[in-house]
């Protein structure tokens, strides 16, 4: 099957090292003078580059950020260590905290306070702020962060510190939180503007970097890609360092959201399972799910709808739900005698032990290659050799033998493990937000996805997996799919029922002109501004909210109105029930500024070929249903572009392997997607979408 995407928009850049020097040379190392000049001869043909990165997150995890500074108000010194009571393990008596991104001795005083209603309690001794400077230079501090009390309500001497702060160190960055997240929660909002302050030093180098590397190359300047789910220009990116994070990720749920638009599909589940870790997230009626609810940075980072687990940041990042499951993830026996996959991973150095590069340990993907599912010889198109015999040979001497079991049934005992965490995160995303999962098509990607999808599906009852083309490349495609974007909070404290109405129509006011001159700065033409609005609603006596969508135009007593039934209907469908007797309460206003790229070409015609070419050499796989039986192995790049069959079938292309498994149905369709269907009794009562 043959398939073009172009982009009109442009030229994109992966968040890893290897394929950026594929793309973009001079972003990891000097190019060759042949390879730039190639790549000067292809550069005026670009007209957009946007680059997804992982440099954020990985300071975040090695603990490798800058030496920061914290100043806040006299006696909130300790906001960070105190943190909140919430705990990933609740049973676990010995369980550590997250490491503080300040130490103490580099947390300092300054004497002011402002109370809950925004009133200047005790007057800023800016005097102060004279030694400070001076133990900021005496420490070698790279970057500041400032959050006192109550700015989110009054930001008058925070601004004031922030002046004197880059009058008298112009080389540092400072970071206020009335810039960065005027938000109530004192703890997440101190935390969110020290995760900024933490890895702005190394983003800002990362990127200058970067940016000289492709203006030289004489390429456009790159856009970020944020975790909300945008892109933003690297100033955007200086400014507010944390909607870096989860960067690449976000990346492909975009990709799938625009696969979901293209086939006229309302309901879409992305899954995107990699080297380390498999990512989960919801896509409904093509609109993208976010959350503020974030932790990044600690040892139980990859679960991260578990509080307690890391360093909180408020800003919005893609509902993802992630575990680590990948094809590097290590197979091993716990003291039980219980078989578990993860969260240790081979990497890409030395690997799994198939590829012979070191590898010890067996992995994910040394047991899809002793099921038969894997090429046996290599993979990459021939460009990647393994070595079969290997990964038997660690799978029986590290599970199969310990548990008694034989070979084939220890590497089906690890794809099963692996298979069920992952299902896991897509009944996160899906069961647990209130979504019945046999509404959606599974969109399937990255290098491992495909192989496990059907599996997947299986388990969650989903009816329809969609295999795009590219899937190992798929997230490159939602970087040049991505608008640029940005996110603006305000905390507005309030019931409902008496919120001031002019009040709030002058904070979103204020907002949207901070929003329209981004835009204006991003250099996005006016007709394709998109500025949305939002408030975050609770009950009276809760402690956490929901986002509902508020509408445009005045704030008026019926949209007041129009907010709190969605604020009900919202809460019926994350929780089950609602209360209308119960007060409703505005704790925030958010506002969202999307500047609209142009659309990408992507849906062509797949060329027909009518020779029925394509099939490889057959292979004996192993499947539950049917042991080991001799399957079918079909290359992808050469099936007729009305190509469908039945499973059991593996269908290899260079990036990724697609195996459907007994049950299943596959077909190819004019765009270059395939299509998996099942065939199980309990999915009949399902029809598959019209399009199809």
């Amino acid at each position: 099957m043959s398939s073009s995407w172009t982009r009109r928009a442009g030229a994109s850049a992966s968040s890893r090292c290897r394929r950026r020097r594929a793309i973009l040379p001079g972003a990891c190392s000097t190019p060759s003078p042949r390879r730039r000049r190639a790549a000067a001869s292809r550069a005026a043909d670009v007209t957009w580059l946007a680059h997804a990165t992982t440099v954020v997150t990985n300071a975040l995890l090695e603990g490798k950020g800058a030496r920061i500074a914290l100043i806040t108000t006299r006696g909130m010194r300790d906001v960070l260590e105190l943190r909140r009571s919430a705990r990933a393990s609740l049973y676990d008596l010995f369980q550590d905290a997250p490491a503080v991104l300040v130490p103490r001795h580099l947390r300092l005083e300054v004497t002011e306070r402002v109370d809950a209603q925004g009133a200047v309690v005790e007057p800023l001794r800016i005097e102060e702020l004279d030694d400070a400077v001076d133990f900021i230079k005496r420490h070698d501090v790279q970057a500041v962060a400032v959050c006192l009390l109550y700015s989110f309500l009054n930001d008058t001497h925070e601004r004031a510190i922030g002046e004197r702060l880059r009058a008298a160190l112009p080389d540092l960055p400072i970071f206020l939180s009335s810039e960065v997240l005027p938000e109530i929660r004192e703890f997440e909002r101190t935390s969110t503007t020290a995760v900024c302050a933490y890895v702005g030093p190394i983003l800002a180098s990362y990127l200058a970097r970067l940016e000289a590397a492709v203006t030289g190359m004489g390429l456009p300047a790159p856009y970020v890609m944020g975790s909300s789910g945008g892109v933003f220009t690297v100033a955007e990116g200086l400014r507010m360092p944390a909607m870096a994070v989860e960067s690449g990720p976000a990346a492909g749920v975009i990709a799938a959201a625009l696969v979901g638009r293209r086939l006229g599909l309302d309901h879409v589940l992305s899954f995107d399972m990699g080297g380390t870790t498999a990512k989960a997230s919801l896509i409904e009626r093509g609109r993208i799910n976010t959350t503020s609810e974030y932790e990044v940075g600690g040892s139980g980072s990859a679960r991260r709808w578990l509080h307690g687990t890391g360093h909180p940041i408020r800003v919005p990042v893609i509902d993802l739900a992630e575990v680590s499951a990948g094809g590097g993830s290590i197979a091993w026996i716990d003291p039980g005698g219980a078989l578990r996959v993860g969260p240790s991973s081979a990497g890409a150095e030395p690997g799994p032990v198939c590829y012979g590069q070191g590898g010890a340990r067996p992995t994910v993907t040394d047991a899809d290659l002793v099921l038969g599912y894997l090429n046996p010889v290599a993979l990459l198109g021939g460009a990647l050799p393994v070595h079969l015999d290997r990964a038997r040979a660690a799978i029986e001497a590290d599970i199969a033998r310990p548990l008694g079991l034989g070979v084939l049934e220890a590497a089906g005992g690890i794809v099963d493990v692996v298979n069920a965490g992952m299902a896991a995160a897509l009944r996160i995303v899906s069961v647990e937000r209130g979504y019945d999962p046999r509404e959606f098509a599974l969109v399937a990607f990255g290098g491992a996805g495909p192989v496990h999808a059907a599996r997947l599906a299986q388990e969650l009852e989903i009816p329809h997996v969609i295999i795009p083309p590219i899937p190992g490349g798929f997230s490159a495609l939602g970087l040049v799919a991505s608008d640029v974007r940005r996110d603006y909070v305000k905390t507005f404290y309030a019931g409902l029922a008496a919120a001031s109405l002019p009040e709030m129509s002058r904070a979103y006011a204020a907002m949207e002109a901070e929003a329209r001159a981004m835009l204006t700065r991003a250099g996005v033409p006016e007709a394709r501004w998109e500025i949305t609005r939002a408030a975050d609603c609770r009950y009276g006596r809760q402690a956490y909210e929901l986002t509902v969508p508020v509408a445009a135009g005045d704030i008026t007593p019926a949209a007041t109105a129009a907010l709190g039934r969605d604020f009900h209907d919202k809460h019926r469908m994350t929780y089950g029930h609602a209360s209308h007797d119960e007060p409703v309460q505005i704790v925030n206003l958010r506002v969202a500024a999307v500047g609209k790229l142009a659309d990408l070409d992507l849906w062509r015609p797949a060329a027909s070929r009518a020779d029925g070419a394509g099939a490889l050499p057959a292979r004996e796989a192993y499947f539950k249903e049917t042991g080991l039986v001799r399957v079918d192995v079909l290359h992808r790049d050469a099936l007729a572009s009305d190509a469908a069959g039945a499973g059991p079938v593996i269908i290899e292309s260079t990036d990724t392997t697609v195996v459907v498994p007994p049950g299943w149905s596959w077909r190819a369709d004019g765009g270059g997607f395939l299509i998996l269907e099942a065939h199980s009794r309990w999915l009949t009562s399902i029809p598959p979408p019209s399009r199809w």
